[in-house]
């Protein structure tokens, strides 16, 4: 069991950032920069405070525990001039202020960049929406679960015979927080040498579509429309995942022209190394569903852990098919600390991911659990009063 160590102080502990973001992209972006020691206040409503709290698991908020850890909590009422008049007050001495409301909301509450420039011209100003700040769709609220379907995402996964799938967790989201983060940290890098502040632009829709991109390139430059294959790749075969003899799945990878050559080898079939259709990966590409065929049923006559022994002896890629309780105890997430049990006063020990990346020299750390609603409002304020005098 570990505990959260209030003293570590990690390489963005000058950074203080203001989190007016609800759900999950905002939220996974300014954990980024919590888990590195930034000062993360998440600005809240009374009462409900940041909507990820209501994301439930047999009634306790695990999302929030998880996604919400590193930072604190201060009530506003931004819809009061007394609210308003804090954010601003806290916005001249922040270097980021996220927020997640469909473009237009900020300018609404007289909150436009340009005023926030005029209070703190060095400020970075991170704009979370589905669709982005401009192009057509910019006025149009946009969940994740739209941009999975519009990105192509929901098109390209699941199987050919089958309906589209959508994932089952916030993907678009999560990867637009990550690389919201990437952004951030570099507009905060011309911050410090320019002395200007700036806006991120963070759309839901681009970052997943990055990394779906070369679909489209596939499509345009070939003719073919992008199909679902399963578990299969149209890029490189053998790739899947396989039954074995006790009900356990392993999922397979022979990617380059050696490591298949080493996977026929060791399912005891070397002849085929010679056959024309798995001669090369071209090859057996357009022939994988034999192939497949061919692996699924060495495994099938064996059981998971002696189909990966045989694997792992041979130098083959494959692993198991885990499912999240088995990671809680599975030797490789216990020996990287992947994931860490950290002791939580309302729900005992949690697990949850360590921090990622891993730097060498200035490590990130897990400084405080996630806060009530409001908790360090009393807290944060009189920093405040602090700081408008040092400032004057």
């Amino acid at each position: 069991m570990q505990h959260f160590d209030p003293t570590q102080a990690g390489p963005l502990r000058d950074v203080r950032v203001l989190d007016l973001s609800r759900l999950v992209a905002g939220n996974m972006l300014s954990l980024q920069l919590a888990d590195f020691g930034a000062d993360v206040i998440k600005i809240e409503r009374e009462g409900r405070g940041d909507d990820l709290r209501s994301w439930r698991e047999a009634g306790q908020p695990i999302y929030w525990k998880i996604y919400g850890r590193n930072k604190r909590s201060l009530v506003l009422d931004l819809k009061s001039g007394e609210g308003l008049a804090t954010l601003r007050r806290l916005v001249r001495h922040a270097h980021v202020l996220i927020e997640n409301f469909v473009p237009g909301g900020l300018e609404k509450m007289g909150l436009a960049p340009e005023a926030l420039h005029q209070i703190n011209p060095r400020l970075v100003i991170a704009r979370v929406s589905g669709w982005g700040q401009t192009g057509p769709y910019s006025h149009k609220p946009g969940f994740g679960t739209l941009v999975e379907a519009m990105s192509g995402f929901a098109h390209l996964n699941g199987f050919a015979d089958r309906p589209p799938v959508l994932p089952p967790l916030a993907l678009a989201d999560m990867i637009a927080g990550v690389y919201g983060a990437a952004g951030v940290l570099t507009a905060l890098r011309v911050a410090e040498r320019d002395g200007v502040g700036q806006i991120v632009d963070l759309s839901l829709f681009e970052p997943i579509f990055s990394v779906i991109a070369s679909e489209a390139a596939k499509h345009q430059l070939t003719g073919r429309p992008t199909e679902r294959s399963g578990n299969q790749s149209s890029h490189t075969a053998p790739r899947n995942v396989y039954a074995c003899g006790d009900g356990q799945f392993i999922a397979l990878s022979g990617s380059m022209q050696s490591m298949a050559m080493r996977i026929l080898d060791t399912i005891g079939r070397p002849e085929l190394k010679e056959d024309p259709r798995f001669i090369d990966n071209d090859a057996r590409v357009r022939h994988r569903d034999e192939l497949d065929a061919i692996i699924g049923g060495f495994l099938a006559a064996r059981s998971r852990d002696e189909s990966l022994a045989l694997f792992e002896a041979a130098g083959v890629t494959a692993g198991p098919v885990c499912t999240a309780g088995e990671l809680l105890t599975h030797p490789y997430a216990l020996g990287r600390e992947a994931i860490v049990q950290m002791e939580d006063a309302d729900m005992g020990s949690v697990p949850m991911h360590n921090v990622v990346p891993r730097l060498s020299a200035s490590p990130g750390g897990l400084r405080r659990p996630a806060p009530a609603v409001g908790e360090h409002t009393a807290e944060i304020l009189a920093e405040l009063d602090h700081l408008d005098a040092q400032h004057d």
